[in-house]
Order: C-alpha cells, then structure tokens, then sequence
C-alpha cells in the first residue's frame, strides 16, 4: 500500500487507498517506460492521421466534429480543435464534487492515458503528474454526465481549469481557474484536439466515485459485523445462530466466511441464559444478511479492479505483432459495468442500513433489550439518552431508501440519437457515494449505543475481542449523562469505526 511518502509510478496498479491519496498532495512519476509507451502512441496516431502519402485519415475528434456532429469537419488548427472539443461541454450545473472524487478521477485519467493507447502528448502527462505534487483540485459540478462518451461533462471542467478557464481550489480556496494555477506554481495546460478529446472521453469520474464508496461501505460491512458481535455478547445471546454446519447447510460462501469471522469475535463469549429460544432476525440472521452483502461486494471488487486497470477512451490506437497501426473507434467508454455496480452496491448499502438501525432499535427498546432504561436514557425523562439519535437513523435509512432506486437502466436517448442507449453509471456512482456516507453514520449510531449500554448497566463482554472493541469506544465516547448534542460523538464514532483494526 502507498504511504505518505511514498511516490505513485504510473505503471503500477491502483486502489482505493491510492484515489483517497490523491486528495492531498502526491508525487507522481513519469519514468522513462512511461514516456517511451506514451511517445509512441502519439508517433502512432500522427502516422495513422496522417497516412504513407501524407494524405489526411479520418481519425474521430482530431479531424471531425464530436458526438453526432461526427459526420462534420472539425476545425484545421489543432489549439482551435481543443476549444471544439471543451467549450460546448461547459454545461453543466450543482455543486461542485468532493475534492477527493475530482482529483481521483484526474488520476485515473492520467493512469488510462499513460498507458500509450490514446496518442496524447507526454507533456499532457508531465503536466498531470506536476499537478498532483500541489493542492490544485478543479471545481467540477456534480450534474451533467451520462456515463457514455465518457464522464464528458464533468471531465470537460476539469480539463479547462487545467487550462485556466473556470475555477478551481487551492489549500481549500475557490478561485478562478487562472489564478488557481498561479497560486499552485502551475503553468496552464496546452492541448490539440486528440489531447483534449482523450482527457475528456472516459468514465474516470465514474470509476472514482464507484471505487471510494464501494471502498467505504467495505469499511461499513467489516464494522457491522464487528458490532453485531458486540451486540450479541452485550445482551447475552447464545452464538449457535452462528453454528459452522448451519452456516455451511445455507451454502453460501459469503455466510460461511462472515460466520467463521464472528465466531472467532465471539470467542470465549458466554450466554447469558436469559434471552429467548430464538432472537429477532437483526441478530438470529445477521450472518446471512452480512454474508449476502460479502457475496455481492466480491463481485463489485472485480468491477472496480478491471476499471481500475482498463483503459476507458475512444478512439484508441494499436499496432499489431507485424508492426502495423489501426486506429479503433469503439465504445470503451460507456460506464455500464460500473453503473450495475454501483446499483448493486446501493442495495447492498440500504439492506445494512436497515440492519444497523434495526439493531439499534432493539438496544433502546426496554421490552427486548434485556430490561435496560428506554432509550438507554440513565434517568428516563429527566434524560433521553439516544432519543434524538435514532430518530436520526429514522431519517438516515429513509435518505437511503430513497437514493436506491437503481440508475443504471434508466437509459434515455440523447445526442440526436448517437447516444441513443446510455448507463447513467455517474448518477448511480455518486448517489452510491453519498449513501455509504450515511451507512458509516448509522454504525456510527450503533456504536454510540452499544457503549451507553453498558453505562446504564448492560453487563460487560465476556468474549475478549469484544471487550477490546467497547474498550476502544469507551477511549472515544463520553457516556451521555447528562444529555447533550451526540452529532459529533456519532461521526467521532464513525471515524474511529473505519480506521480501528476491527477484530
């Protein structure tokens, strides 16, 4: 994994370790393996543009129009063809996106366009890579993309304030784009037409936004399961829901793995002998839930690892074992197996949503909460405990619900019908980006419970790694006596969840 230090080589993989990276200064090289791969793809497309005879090719966006204007002469001056390819696509509209989903993407293009197959300049991959090393961050508005063509739009703001046109930010601050690139000791970006077209033609905003919050709601299913564990030793469950030739009777691998997790969490766990036959489905069934959500996660690891690695841009340009050079118009650009991802894992993120504020639900209930006080309050009615809190998680989980409606079928027909079938994968990407936001904020509520609960008398762990993780957020968490505002102890409590060495 990348530390702090540490310089990211364009050609070595990346993770969501590295994207997150991204968002604070980081050196990035440009060896000479790169500039050799990168030179020879734009003596390539030059070659294939310009022919043996030195007749002009056709070659989309170096010598036409973009989109359905593709049937169209583009401009002759290559400076003029780069304003062709940008300035229409400055229509879109919101608020600008996180500086860590920006500044992902701009990696990630930078990583796709490094693998020599676009025919951009090097000095395009110079200047990337220098822009990294500073605080520099385009401002990109959030609405505007369809994930086919390529995140255009979005990519099209962040092009032009490379090129200091629009805004960006630096140590924080808005500024014109111009004046951003100063501050950052930069100098603006210069383009041809192919650059500019390859800069803006992939589904980076996309793969960025998918692979942080597929990064997040992993952190979020790895702390459920820790605090179900907790749950489950706090009020004294007996673990056989957890039994290994149950788990392996259901046949799923997920379950089986998320099982052989929490038994070992459980170790040395003792019943209270006290609960009923058999406890509600937020305990009795969280293995299988969990276990679902791992199944359907390890299919959106491989998703984001191919787009990660892949190469989303078009056209692209090749030579062949016998040296010869074919440009290929094609769609690597369309978003869609992101799209189906990032929907999965919004359905992945509502159902442990659910969990979580069930879970909660039944902590504050005195009826199933083996006698603790309403609402984990110390004095019922002179104190409210974690009242205002799970109303909270009432309103997180209803914003989740409703963000889940799948995006990446929704297609809708545009650009004169030449993007007549679209994956809307961006949409489904930063609604799944948000949502695992809220997903660490409802653990987060949980945590706080669990560790109120053995303030106002929940018996303490018996199984060590449990007591290891109340131990953790007792060092975090304050108990609440008297009442006071808790905003702050959940999101305390979400960090810790995510940066904790969970058991």
């Amino acid at each position: 994994m990348l530390t702090t230090n540490d310089a990211l080589s364009l050609t070595g993989p990346l993770d969501s370790a590295i994207l997150r990276r991204a968002a604070a200064p980081l050196t990035v090289t440009v060896d000479d393996e790169v500039r050799a791969r990168v030179d020879r793809g734009r003596r390539l497309f030059r070659d294939l543009r310009h022919g043996d005879g030195g007749e002009e090719r056709s070659v989309y966006g170096a010598t036409t129009g973009f989109g359905a204007l593709v049937g169209y002469a583009g401009r002759v001056d290559e400076a003029d063809q780069c304003d062709n390819t940008l300035a229409h696509l400055g229509a879109g509209q919101g608020p600008d996106l996180p500086h860590v989903i920006g500044r992902a993407s701009l990696l990630l293009r930078t990583r796709s366009l490094a693998q020599g197959f676009s025919g951009v300049s090097t000095e395009v991959i110079e200047r990337l890579a220098a822009m990294f090393a500073t605080t520099f961050s385009p401002a990109v508005p959030r609405y505007g993309s369809v994930g086919a063509s390529g995140d255009l739009i979005p990519l099209a703001y962040a092009t032009q304030a490379l090129r200091g046109r629009g805004h960006a930010y630096v140590d924080g601050r808005r500024l014109p784009a111009a004046e951003a690139l100063t501050a950052a000791g930069l100098q603006p970006l210069a383009l041809d037409g192919r650059d500019a077209l390859a800069l803006v033609n992939g589904t980076s905003v996309t793969t960025a936004a998918t692979t942080l919050a597929h990064d997040a709601v992993r952190a979020a299913h790895r702390a459920l399961t820790a605090l179900t564990c907790l749950l489950t030793d706090l009020l004294g469950c007996d673990p056989g829901f957890l039994d290994q030739d149950l788990l392996r009777a259901y046949g799923h691998a997920g379950a089986v793995d998320v099982g052989a997790r929490m038994r070992q969490t459980l170790t040395g766990v003792t019943p209270s002998g006290t609960r009923p036959l058999q406890e509600p489905y937020s305990i009795r069934c969280a293995p299988q839930l969990l276990g679902a959500a791992e199944d359907a996660l390890r299919y959106i690891d491989g998703v984001v690892t191919a787009d990660l690695g892949g190469i989303s841009d078009n056209p692209l340009f090749f030579r062949d074992d016998e040296g010869a050079g074919k440009v290929v118009h094609g769609g690597n650009f369309f978003g869609q197996p992101a799209a189906f991802a990032a929907d999965l894992l919004a359905s992945v993120t509502a159902q442990l949503g659910n969990l979580a504020e069930r879970q909660l639900d039944l902590l504050v209930d005195p009826a199933r909460n083996g006698g603790l006080p309403p609402m984990l309050a110390t004095t019922p009615g002179l104190q409210h405990g974690l009242q205002g809190v799970q109303l909270a998680t009432t309103a997180f989980v209803a914003e989740i619900r409703r963000a889940a409606t799948p995006a990446g079928m929704q297609s809708l027909p545009t650009n004169l019908h030449n993007q007549d079938v679209v994956p809307f994968g961006t949409q489904a990407a930063l609604r799944s980006y948000d949502m695992a936001e809220l997903l660490g904020l409802l653990c987060g509520s949980l945590a706080l419970g669990l560790r109120q609960a053995v303030h106002v008398g929940a018996r303490r762990p018996t199984a060590p790694r449990c007591g290891e993780l109340l131990d953790t957020l007792v060092e975090v968490i304050p108990p609440v006596e008297p009442d006071r505002p808790l905003d702050a102890d959940v999101r305390a409590a979400a960090r810790l969840l995510v940066t904790s060495d969970l058991p």
